[in-house]
């Protein structure tokens, strides 16, 4: 794909320091690139739509709009009327501060800005820098702004099925440490990193906080958690389809229906 047209989105907000390492990207990719992203950070958004409020859109500058509401909605407007003229090829999500890993996809907004794309016909690409949870730990961009343009030029010349998303990770290592790049499955924590910090407002009444926690895993070989954790960049394949065949078969046998699309 020669010079694509680009459009970039995220979850971490217009102003987010992983926008600019995503724009560094893609610059090595196309110099026809768009911006659609939230006005303020929407970490957590999933796949929300803004039902019950209008959207806003601001320009921020040449080619960039800065949306009230989720990735999900500023995709929807950044192809459907924001680019003018021709749709996007392609769609980079990210750069997320931190892992979009495991059961993390389900609520992610920046894999929910890649799955938007995809819905609507464009290859489709989530991407996010892992980094620790310990305090003031620092993000090491430069890993994704390095090997981000090479791996996407390499999927693209690969191709991949129109209802399927590609999730990339970046471990938490400096350019020179990561070992190598992994296709792989996505994973399942065997301890949760959510929780709800109880904390005391300063009359007296109690409040809760979302957050994440570090806690020692043991992933399985072959999914992405276990690549991230030994060094290696990740990259899963990922579609809409949640139904699990397995129990599928076995209800379909004892219950009845139809067999499944192949």
């Amino acid at each position: 794909m020669i010079n694509p047209r680009i459009l970039l989105t995220n979850d971490d907000g217009i102003r987010a320091r992983g926008l600019k390492s995503l724009r560094k990207i893609a610059a090595e990719l196309s110099d026809d690139v768009w911006i659609a992203a939230p006005a303020e950070e929407q970490s957590g958004a999933g796949r929300s739509l803004t039902l019950h409020e209008p959207l806003r859109v601001r320009k921020v500058e040449d080619k960039a709009f800065a949306i009230t509401g989720t990735p999900t909605d500023a995709v929807l407007m950044g192809i459907q009327d924001l680019i003018t003229d021709k749709k996007p090829d392609l769609v980079l999500s990210g750069v997320n501060r931190g892992g979009n890993i495991a059961e993390d996809v389900t609520f992610s907004g920046t894999v929910a800005g890649a799955m938007q794309g995809m819905q609507l016909g464009i290859p489709s690409i989530a991407l996010s820098q892992v980094y620790s949870y310990l305090p003031k730990a620092e993000v090491p961009w430069e890993t994704a702004e390095t090997f981000g343009a090479p791996i996407i030029r390499r999927l693209l010349e690969e191709g991949w099925p129109e209802d399927v998303l590609i999730n990339i990770n970046f471990p938490d290592r400096a350019p020179e440490e990561i070992t190598e790049v992994e296709v792989t499955r996505q994973g399942r924590r065997d301890q949760g990193i959510v929780h709800a910090d109880k904390r005391t407002d300063p009359r007296g009444v109690d409040y809760y906080w979302i957050g994440f926690r570090g806690a020692p895993q043991s992933p399985a070989e072959g999914d992405d958690l276990h690549a991230v954790m030994g060094g290696r960049i990740s990259v899963t394949p990922l579609h809409v389809d949640l139904t699990h065949l397995e129990t599928h078969h076995r209800l379909r046998r004892r219950i009845g229906g139809a067999p499944p699309r192949t």
